[in-house]
């Protein structure tokens, strides 16, 4: 007995290379995605704000500006799930489109298997939904409307900082923060060679919030490029 089809995810692919917009649709339209082409970056900046689309696939060398420069302009006003998919593979630059607000990074020349799901997992781990905007990892929960927080059910005080904190990264769940783009989003863009701030706050948020803070599960650390928040089952 075969599936009901589900409903059509829009995919913007931002890619100036006509060969490679034409393999992304035949992958993406046999996969049940609508897919819009943009090939310079400020085509592909305002169809993402006429479409809205549910995923963006950016190649980072188009004519018109680089497409860090797009990641940039987009994470102004959307939080879309980005997947970057490049030639470059230097890790400077992987971290620069992380840095920056890209969700993943595949190098070319990509599988398509690997690419869709990627792709899967950029849009799972987004933003959380406005009418559920409840997180749950493990113990924890984070109520983004009421701004509580609890642990096994009981309420944890965060300081304001804390919680501007723990809200980036409920936000991007799963997903890489480096340290310059937490500190850009939480303390602003003067401090975003501070990384002592961080240590700090982090060892705070361990404290309050991890059943071992000295052996974090929830918390993990990404050598030299920043921190993960991590999505486990709820524990009964």
């Amino acid at each position: 007995m075969s599936e009901h089809p589900a409903v059509k995810l829009t995919a913007l692919v931002i890619d100036d290379e006509l060969q490679i917009r034409r393999l992304l649709r035949v992958c993406l339209e046999a996969n049940n995605y609508r897919v819009l082409e943009a090939s310079s970056g400020q085509e592909g900046i305002a169809t993402a704000a006429q479409h809205r689309p549910d995923v963006v696939v950016l190649d980072l060398g188009l004519p018109d500006m680089d497409g860090v420069a797009v990641l940039k302009r987009l994470r102004e006003w959307s939080r879309v799930p980005v997947v970057v998919l490049s030639v470059r593979d230097r890790e400077e630059d992987k971290i620069k489109a992380l840095d920056h607000g890209a969700d993943d990074y595949v190098t070319k020349p990509f599988g398509s298997g690997e690419l869709l799901a990627r792709l899967r997992v950029a849009m799972r781990h987004g933003q959380p939904s406005l009418e559920t905007a409840i997180f749950h990892s493990g113990q924890v929960e984070v109520d983004l409307t009421s701004r509580l927080v609890k642990v096994a059910g009981r309420e944890v005080k965060l300081t304001a900082t804390e919680y501007a904190l723990l809200r980036l990264f409920v936000q991007h769940a799963g997903k890489v923060l480096t340290h310059q783009h937490i500190l850009r989003e939480v303390w602003g863009p003067n401090y975003v060679d501070q990384t002592q701030y961080l240590r700090v706050y982090m060892a705070h948020l361990r404290e309050k919030l991890e059943a071992e803070p000295a052996k974090p599960t929830l918390f993990l650390t990404e050598p030299g490029i920043g921190y993960r928040l991590v999505v486990k089952a709820n524990e009964t």
